[in-house]
């Protein structure tokens, strides 16, 4: 209901119950039920939850409230009898303590009698949170990250902050599916805004600001919040240009400060402070932005918020981005910007195959040690096998041998639900009872636990390359778009025909490796005519083949995107492909898929029109590839780096003068190792 009659102002739903029973609240029962997060709620014998619910009635004498927590006909606990009384809204709590232990919950509040109850903010908690906290987090999850012994927390995540509306909650925007916006999330939990975000799904923001400042003292960590930058990224790529709303935004991030940092005689602080903490959090550092593909549009504006920052908060580090990948043209041009303004830190993002993170571990070796710090925000290798974490690894020890630049590093994404999981780079998995870490959490906790004061020079010998020529098939692809293809050729270096197909005698020489799509040769051309699948190869040729030349004509139908043409295609998880168009036909790259996880190789701003035939060319010599569209050179690289799998690092502990040595080897095969450490070392061992 949205009237005069809610909760409050910024709580505008709540479920009336207009109940027909007798007067004395026995015969029929109405109400709802609710069976928690995806598979049900669970609960441990004994354990005892705390349970709240916002109610009015207009009944005199009041209604009658059962609250069961069942399991099918299984009562998990003693039901709580609450008498609601009165027209006005007042908030009814009580306790139920589990008699068994259970994972299918389901909670149900409902109430007899005769007239109209009101019911709002129904909540079912655990009394045992971490540290014990009202409201607080999830006691095994929580712990989880605090052994990681992190030095900083980063919230409230990435996509979430710059997705969605900018627009503040009030009427009438308060519908729309918004940023992630503080003011939204502090406060009375009953008072906080609703938000049914841009990805889906609805937070009550009972985890908010307070909270995550919260936490980050608990375990020691220093807080590092991000705001909006009223550019939008993931996907969206669109900047509001709206000087007001700027200035609000601006507003509400100096305010953000003031809340974390200012004395409890300031509007702000003072809000802290009755929140139940009157001392300041001490924040340091903060973000405006994430992952923005409109470099220039993204500057301008972080530049007017580090500006009014500074001026009032000169002693905050404000924390600029390089968009969503580990290069290119976006990347180039945000650090040219952020550099040429002297910022100080720019936060990097990238996911990648572990390859890449095998062959990257170098990548800061070449970095300005006088430019901006590097906060590497978010990272990891597409996959959560052991072979991932050892590729992270790999690259960590670059990430510690050049902790001069590289300032602050986390790993992404840190939580993961087994019901709800998109990807599978994840730290933490859980469910609704348990909770586990995967091998690069084992990964991260062993290096974050392990940390010296200062890198000791130290160097390994290199494990043998294996080098030859890109080999393998070709393919055709495409990814939210329907497409045409025609004229199919391959020939080898010398001008020798390796396969041709111009669809005049059907499909029987292509094997449909993805499985999905809807291929078939219409008007002499190999047709894709499901605009809405993702990834639908099909393949030809031979695995063997190297050394050649690609030619096709491909034509846009409908959809989103563009064209996926794939060469070097071993099978279906490796191989490479010439993506023009992706990411909603806003970039054109090409990616190198090894074990499934790809990494970007080279990329340009092409887009793709419907409608209109492109030449398209690959030429394939040994390890280097040349890409031609309509009879232009489109870009070339050379795919010859090292994945070395064998890496080190070496720090020492100023306050013991011991050595912390580190020596990862990331492939299938043991290497027997041995480490010298100097016959007249500068650093003695500690007694003992």
């Amino acid at each position: 209901m949205d009237d005069g009659g809610r909760l409050n102002e910024r709580n505008r739903r709540y479920l009336r119950l207009d109940l027909n029973g007798d007067g004395n609240g026995s015969g029929d029962r109405f109400g709802i039920a609710n069976s928690g997060y995806n598979a049900g709620i669970a609960v441990q014998a004994g354990k005892k939850y705390d349970f709240s619910v916002w109610a009015r009635t207009d009944r005199a004498g009041g209604t009658p409230l059962s609250v069961e927590l069942r399991d099918g006909s299984t009562q998990l606990a003693k039901p709580l009898r609450i008498t609601a009384r009165g027209d006005r809204w007042a908030k009814y709590t009580g306790t139920l303590t589990a008699r068994t232990t259970g994972d299918a919950g389901r909670l149900a509040v409902t109430a007899g009698g005769s007239g109209t109850v009101r019911l709002d903010m129904v909540s079912l908690f655990p009394r045992d949170t971490y540290k014990g906290r009202p409201n607080g987090l999830r006691k095994d999850l929580a712990e989880k990250i605090a052994a990681l012994k992190p030095g900083f927390l980063r919230f409230p995540g990435g996509c979430l902050v710059n997705t969605g509306s900018h627009e503040a909650y009030e009427a009438p925007n308060f519908e729309r599916k918004r940023s992630y916006q503080w003011k939204d999330t502090v406060g009375p939990v009953e008072e906080r805004a609703v938000n049914a975000n841009f990805w889906g799904y609805n937070q009550t923001y009972g985890l908010g600001y307070y909270e995550y400042f919260q936490y980050a003292e608990d375990i020691g960590a220093m807080a590092l919040p991000v705001v909006p930058a009223l550019v939008t990224g993931c996907g969206e790529n669109k900047a509001t240009d709206d000087p007001a709303l700027l200035r609000r935004h601006i507003q509400d991030t100096l305010d953000l400060i003031e809340f974390a940092n200012g004395p409890v005689s300031s509007p702000w602080g003072k809000k802290r402070a009755r929140m139940g903490h009157p001392r300041p959090f001490g924040l340091t550092h903060l973000e405006v932005g994430n992952e923005e593909n409109l470099p220039d549009e993204f500057f301008a504006r972080f530049t007017e918020f580090r500006k009014a920052i500074e001026a009032k908060y000169p002693d905050i580090t404000v924390i600029s981005n390089s968009g969503p990948d580990d290069s290119g043209t976006t990347f180039d041009r945000a650090w040219q910007l952020n550099r040429d303004a002297g910022v100080a830190m720019v936060d990097e993002h990238y996911y990648n195959s572990p390859q890449w993170f095998l062959e990257n571990n170098d990548r800061y070796d070449a970095y300005d040690r006088k430019g901006p710090k590097v906060f590497l925000g978010e990272y990891a290798s597409l996959d959560n096998r052991f072979s991932n974490a050892l590729a992270e690894a790999a690259f960590m020890t670059g990430l510690e041998r050049n902790a001069d630049v590289v300032k602050l590093a986390s790993y992404a994404p840190l939580l993961a639900d087994t019901h709800d999981a998109q990807w599978r780079p994840d730290m933490i998995w859980f469910d609704n009872t348990d909770s586990w870490g995967s091998a690069s959490y084992e990964t991260q906790k062993l290096f974050m636990n392990n940390v010296g004061d200062e890198v000791v020079p130290s160097r390994a010998s290199g494990t043998p390359a294996v080098s030859g020529p890109i080999t393998g098939a070709v393919g055709l692809s495409t990814w939210a778009t329907a497409a045409a293809y025609d004229d199919v050729r391959v020939t080898s270096a010398d001008g020798e025909s390796l396969f041709t197909d111009d669809f005049s005698g059907g499909d029987s020489r292509w094997t449909k490796a993805a499985g999905t799509g809807s291929w078939s040769v219409q008007d002499g051309a190999y047709v894709q005519s499901d605009a809405a699948a993702e990834n639908t190869l099909v393949t030809a040729g031979d695995a063997a083949w190297h050394d050649y030349d690609l030619k096709l004509k491909a034509t846009k139908k409908s959809g989103k995107e563009g064209f996926l043409v794939a060469f070097g295609v071993k099978d279906t998880g490796n191989y490479y492909w010439w993506n023009l168009g992706g990411w909603g036909n806003t970039r054109s790259v090409v990616e190198k898929a090894a074990g499934g996880a790809k990494q970007t190789l080279i990329e340009r701003g092409t887009t793709i029109e419907s409608g209109r035939t492109y030449d398209i060319e690959v030429k394939v010599r040994g390890r280097q590839v040349t890409l031609f569209l309509d009879g232009k050179e489109w870009g070339s690289f050379t795919d010859d780096k090292t994945a070395e799998p064998f890496r080190q690092v070496v720090t020492r502990d100023k306050a013991t003068g011991e050595l912390i040595v580190k020596v990862v080897n990331a492939q299938g095969a043991p290497a027997r190792t041995e480490i010298d450490l100097g016959r007249t070392p500068a650093w003695r061992p500690r007694p003992g």
